[in-house]
C-alpha cells in the first residue's frame, strides 16, 4: 500500500470522510461520503458504538536522582544517561487499587526493577516487576487521582504509522464525540467520523443507538503470525439497558471492529445480556457472526486481526478487492483516514 495514503492528519470536518459502501450479497461497492450514512439506516436498525475513551497514555519523565547530580561532576556518559528522557507507555491497570500498571518502558534494558521515574505534577513511578513481551509493571506514587494526573502531563498515544508528535488538537480529534469511559490506548477509529449532527440524523431515520465499552489495547496493531490461533485480550462491558437495545434490533450495525468484538463475545458467553470481562475472541474467515448485521470500519493494517475480521464478515475476495479499489481511488487509510460500510 502506498505510504502516502496513510493519513497523518485528521480532516477539519469529522463527517467529511469518504465512505466505501460494500454490498456483500451483490459482490459490489460504490463510493459515498460518511455524511450519507443515515441513508443506509431505518427503523429496526441499532447502531452499536464503543464509548471507551482514549487517555494520554504516553508519560515522559527522567530517572530519579537527576536533580541531585552536581553540574559538571561525575562521569559525562553517566550524567548524559541520567538526564535522558524516559518514556512510560501505559497499557492497563493490573491491581485492585489502580496504582499498579502494565507498561512499556524506554529505554527498558537500562531501567531495572527498583528504578524510579520522576514526572512533573508530583507523580513518580517505581518499576516493580517484569511482564511478557518486554512489559514492565510500574507502581505510581503521588496524586490520588491518577487519570487526572495523566490528563495533565500525558501525551496522546498516536499510532506508530502517524509519523509526527502529538499536537494539542489530537486530544480532541483522536477521540470520539461520545467517549465516556477512560481506558483505551488507541481510538476505536470508526467512531471518529461521527458528529452530534450525524447521530441525530441516524435517529431521525428511525435507528436506535446502543453503547458498549471495550478498552482498546496495543494488541490491535500487532501483526499476526502463520498458524496463530489465539488473540490478545481486551476488557469489555455491555450493561443491561444496551444489551436489550441490541437484542431487540432487527439489524445490528456495529461501528468498528471493537464493537463487533464486544457483541459477538457476549453471544458466545450466552444470550445478549449484561456482561463484562476479558475477551480474546478471534474472528477470522470461516467463523459465524451471530449478532452483527452490518459493519462500519476504517481501513486497517495488512496482516492484522482487524483486517481478518473484515475479511471474515465481507468475504476475503470481496474485501481485498474493495481495498484495491480504495488504493486506486486514493482513499485515506488507517486511524485518521476514510471508512468502509459493509452491508
Amino acid at each position: 500500500m502506498p505510504e502516502e495514503l496513510i493519513a497523518q492528519e485528521p480532516l477539519d470536518d469529522r463527517a467529511a470522510s469518504r465512505m466505501l459502501v460494500v454490498y456483500r450479497k451483490q459482490g459490489r461497492w460504490e463510493d459515498r461520503t460518511f455524511r450519507q450514512l443515515p441513508e443506509f439506516l431505518g427503523p429496526g436498525d441499532c447502531l452499536v458504538l464503543n464509548d471507551s475513551r482514549v487517555f494520554p497514555a504516553r508519560l515522559l519523565g527522567h530517572r530519579a536522582g537527576i536533580h541531585a547530580l552536581p553540574v559538571g561532576k561525575g562521569n559525562p556518559a553517566r550524567r548524559e544517561f541520567l538526564t535522558r528522557e524516559v518514556e512510560v507507555f501505559l497499557l492497563r491497570p493490573v491491581s485492585a487499587d489502580g496504582r499498579d500498571w502494565s507498561a512499556l518502558v524506554r529505554p527498558g534494558r537500562k531501567l531495572p526493577v527498583g528504578e524510579r521515574v520522576h514526572f512533573s505534577d508530583g507523580l513518580e513511578a517505581e518499576i516493580v516487576g517484569r511482564g511478557e513481551f518486554g512489559e514492565r509493571v510500574v507502581r505510581f506514587h503521588g496524586p490520588d487521582d491518577l487519570f487526572a494526573a495523566f490528563e495533565r502531563i500525558g501525551h496522546v498515544p498516536l499510532p506508530p504509522y502517524i509519523k509526527r508528535h502529538d499536537e494539542p488538537r489530537d486530544r480532541e480529534r483522536y477521540q470520539t464525540v461520545f467517549a465516556r469511559e477512560n481506558g483505551s490506548v488507541a481510538a476505536p477509529t470508526a467512531g471518529l467520523h461521527f458528529t452530534p449532527g450525524v447521530l441525530d440524523a441516524c435517529r431521525a431515520r428511525g435507528a436506535d443507538v446502543a453503547y458498549v465499552t471495550l478498552h482498546v489495547g496495543l494488541g490491535t496493531f500487532q501483526p499476526l503470525h502463520e498458524g496463530q490461533s489465539t488473540l490478545h485480550s481486551e476488557w469489555f462491558r455491555i450493561d443491561a439497558e444496551n444489551a436489550a437495545r441490541i437484542r431487540d434490533a432487527a439489524r445490528v450495525v456495529a461501528v468498528g471492529t471493537t464493537s463487533v468484538r464486544s457483541i459477538e463475545s457476549a453471544l458466545r458467553w450466552g444470550e445478549m445480556r449484561a456482561v463484562s470481562g476479558e475477551t480474546d475472541i478471534f474472528l477470522q474467515p470461516g467463523c459465524e457472526f451471530r449478532v452483527t448485521g452490518a459493519l462500519l470500519t476504517n481501513f486497517h493494517l495488512p496482516a492484522t486481526s482487524l483486517l481478518m475480521l473484515v475479511c471474515a464478515f465481507a468475504g476475503t475476495d470481496l474485501a481485498l478487492a474493495a481495498y484495491r479499489h480504495a488504493v486506486e481511488q486514493r482513499y485515506r487509510f488507517y486511524s485518521y483516514g476514510d471508512c468502509m460500510l459493509v452491508v
